[in-house]
Order: structure tokens, then C-alpha cells, then sequence
């Protein structure tokens, strides 16, 4: 299994994933599309290059998807129940066409679940970065996570 069990995962242990993902025009306009988020600022180019930014903004649920996504096969692939909940999700920087997002992921916190004892929660912080190093975006996530005992 290539994620961690409950007990393998330590609090403050940090996960970099070396895959990166650029993103592209028709990743943001299909992925916009398809969740019919008609935003402007993300499917319509004259409108976006009349904006504050003067071209369209990646979907921030995009940015988020893909930071998760890159996560999952070191961390949880396997391994994990469901996702309990996201929180504290930021976006400090935007992100556009061409942009390149890397991703690492550190474990905040870890407990026992009192209503299921086979399994864990844990709390994961998601961190993005664009290409230039820049945070692009923070997000909490709690995972009901499988036992190795179990």
C-alpha cells in the first residue's frame, strides 16, 4: 500500500511530492465548465483581461484539487476512510495559465476516532506553490484514516 496507515503518520512528519502539475487553459476552462462555475474571471478572456489581473485566474477549487490530488500517493492512497472536512483553506497569490504547482503536505495533528476505534483522524495541511516559490494556497483537511491493526 503506498500510503500510511494511522500509526505510520507522526505529527510534524512532511510530505514534499516531487510531481508538479502545470496547469493549463483548457485544464481551468473544463474543469470551470464542468463544476458550472460560470465566473468570468475564469471562462471568458475579454472579460478577465479587463480585470484587476488582465487575464484569467486559474479556479481556485482547481489549485486546491490538484494540491490534494498530488498528495494522495504518499499519503493516504489506500489508506484512508474519507475525507471528515476541509477548513482554513487560503489562497494568498493567484494563479494562472502556465503556472506550475507544487505541492507538500505536513501532519498537524492525529488522534483516535471515539466512535470508530478501528480507525484515526488526522489533520493534513496542504501547501501550493507556483514555480516562483510563491504560496498559492493553504488548506486544512481531516481524514478518517485505516489501522494497520485493523
Amino acid at each position: 500500500m503506498a500510503g500510511k496507515y494511522f500509526e505510520e503518520l507522526k505529527v510534524g512528519d512532511t510530505f514534499r511530492h516531487e510531481v508538479g502539475r502545470t496547469i493549463t487553459e483548457a485544464d481551468n476552462v473544463f474543469f470551470s465548465t464542468l463544476t458550472m462555475n460560470p465566473q468570468p474571471l475564469h471562462i471568458d478572456f475579454h472579460a478577465a483581461a479587463k480585470a484587476e489581473f488582465g487575464k484569467p485566474l486559474v479556479n481556485s477549487l482547481l489549485t486546491l484539487g490538484i494540491a490534494v490530488g498530488v498528495s494522495v500517493g504518499e499519503t493516504t492512497l489506500g489508506t484512508t476512510v474519507g475525507n471528515l472536512g476541509f477548513d482554513k483553506i487560503e489562497f494568498p497569490k493567484p494563479v494562472f495559465h502556465g503556472d506550475t504547482i507544487y505541492a507538500e503536505t505536513e501532519v498537524m495533528d492525529k488522534r483516535e476516532s471515539k466512535s470508530r476505534p478501528q480507525w484515526g483522524i488526522v489533520t493534513f495541511e496542504h501547501r501550493a506553490r507556483n514555480q516562483h516559490g510563491d504560496l498559492v494556497m493553504r488548506a486544512r483537511r481531516n481524514a478518517m484514516m485505516r489501522k494497520r491493526s485493523a
